[in-house]
């Protein structure tokens, strides 16, 4: 009988999606979701060997006009989409190349955290190709649904400005 890697029987990685990304050669943004926040790298790999060059989580946010009082959503649907137009910004002002999206072990569903993510950087500029309909309703988007309300207009004219 043989015995499975460790990361594998833990659930941790996924060895033949990790192969397909690493033989790309393309950087890659690295999305994971915590209990508390949504967590975004851009991440190039030499020889199975990961770097990170970029790290966001979506606790940055608060630098940008997150209130307080919604501390406990930094990990909503809107706060997804607010990470990754904030990544993207980093990525387009360090000059670094376009990545690829890495998801890991998370189940990819329709209308998800996941795709507030993608159509947050697609929004703010990398070109990924995705169709429009996986992507969460505007309202979602914006924060409508939330129990503390948001300043969602303000807190992405911050990200885009720079502060």
């Amino acid at each position: 009988m043989k015995v499975q890697k460790r990361r594998k029987r833990e659930h941790k990685t996924d060895y033949g999606k990790r192969f397909k990304l690493l033989k790309s050669g393309k950087p890659r943004i690295v999305f994971r979701k915590t209990n508390k926040y949504i967590i975004a790298q851009y991440t190039i790999s030499k020889e199975a060997e990961d770097k990170i060059i970029l790290g966001i989580n979506s606790k940055d946010l608060l630098n940008y006009g997150w209130p307080e009082t919604a501390k406990s959503s930094l990990k909503s649907i809107t706060a997804s989409y607010l990470t990754g137009c904030l990544i993207c910004k980093k990525i387009i002002e360090k000059k670094l190349k376009t990545p690829i999206m890495d998801f890991g072990m998370i189940r990819v569903l329709h209308k998800s955290k996941v795709y507030a993510f993608l159509k947050g950087l697609i929004d703010s500029g990398i070109k990924i190709n995705c169709n429009e309909k996986f992507f969460p309703d505007e309202s979602k988007i914006k924060g409508e649904n939330l129990k503390h309300k948001i300043d969602f207009n303000k807190i992405k004219n911050n990200i885009n400005n720079g502060k």
